[in-house]
């Protein structure tokens, strides 16, 4: 079954400009290393929805769970922690359509 990663998270104030810089310069390049491509990056202009929502799947041969039982995707989301809050991340089947997921911080409003 092929799967998708999804990461929904709100970047924390007065730290942009770091966030893209790590995201784009390490944390993409990294992720790939280990076969994770970022398919879908969504940001959210209104509503009650983290601003962001990036979405990987794996490159053929590649397995998502042991993509996420990496070293590098373990340091890599400990590095993006500084730059992001509100972070949740769902393992999906894979769907041709667009994907997402209710944080658990709204399900409990």
């Amino acid at each position: 079954m092929d799967l998708k990663l999804l990461l929904a998270y709100n970047i924390k104030p007065n730290r942009e400009a770091e966030y893209y810089r790590y995201v784009l310069g390490e944390f993409l390049p990294e992720l790939q290393s280990v076969g994770l491509i970022m398919d879908e990056g969504w940001h959210t202009a209104y509503g009650d929805y983290p601003i962001r929502l990036i979405v990987f799947r794996t490159q053929p041969g590649v397995e998502m769970p042991d993509a996420l039982s990496s070293q590098e995707w373990a340091k890599g989301k400990d590095q993006l922690m500084k730059y992001v809050r509100d972070y949740e991340e769902r393992v999906v089947p894979a769907k041709t359509v667009f994907q997402f997921f209710i944080p658990s911080h709204r399900s409990q409003k």
